[in-house]
């Protein structure tokens, strides 16, 4: 799974805050930050800026490498393939009765979102086509094949990918069944 640098940052900092046994209060005196913007960073609602993170280091008594040692960012395959029940579970203090499942996450600035359903009829193969956007497609329900470049991978209900349009993408449905999905598209505007 790609890594979420803002889970990993915040889970970093609860778990040096709980090894220490220090609690919300004590650490954002000692960081000279709120106790509300501490929660907010360790349940994944803000990121929190470079000073602020030094100042949680210094009050955790970590290095600053110590908090963002975890946050790697690295390329590899064309695409990132997500398996029903593969996400990250996320706990968060201040959701409680609420379930999270982290699929994915990037950085994107200044790009169009748009979301769609789409129905692939059974026996339907579209050709190879390239997009200039990038895409995430989450199967609803039934079982269809992509094909990314000579890659083929098998899509069931619960699986997403995301990937960049620009690499030549298939789908098939061979099966006797609709295959649902949502999909959404991330496009940068016009230059």
């Amino acid at each position: 799974m790609k890594i979420d640098s803002l889970s990993v940052v915040g889970k970093t900092i609860k778990r040096i805050r709980k090894d220490k046994k220090m609690n919300l209060k004590e650490v954002a005196e000692k960081s000279n930050v709120t106790a509300g913007l501490l929660s907010k960073i360790e349940n994944f609602r803000t990121i929190p800026s470079l000073p602020v993170l030094h100042n949680l280091a210094q009050a955790l008594e970590v290095s600053l490498m110590d908090l963002v040692r975890e946050v790697n960012v690295s390329e590899g395959s064309p695409y990132l393939l997500i398996r029903k029940g593969e996400g990250e579970v996320e706990e968060r203090e201040d959701s409680e009765g609420v379930g999270y499942e982290l699929l994915l996450t990037d950085n994107i600035t200044n790009a169009y979102l748009r979301m769609v359903i789409v129905t692939v009829n059974p026996t339907t193969y579209r050709e190879h086509v390239v997009t200039d956007c990038l895409e995430i497609d989450y199967i609803l329900s039934g079982e269809i094949e992509y094909e990314l470049g000579d890659e083929k991978i098998i899509l069931a209900e619960g699986d997403a990918i995301y990937y960049d349009g620009n690499f030549p993408h298939s789908m098939k449905n061979s099966g006797k069944n609709p295959v649902k999905m949502i999909t959404f598209y991330l496009m940068k505007p016009p230059q």
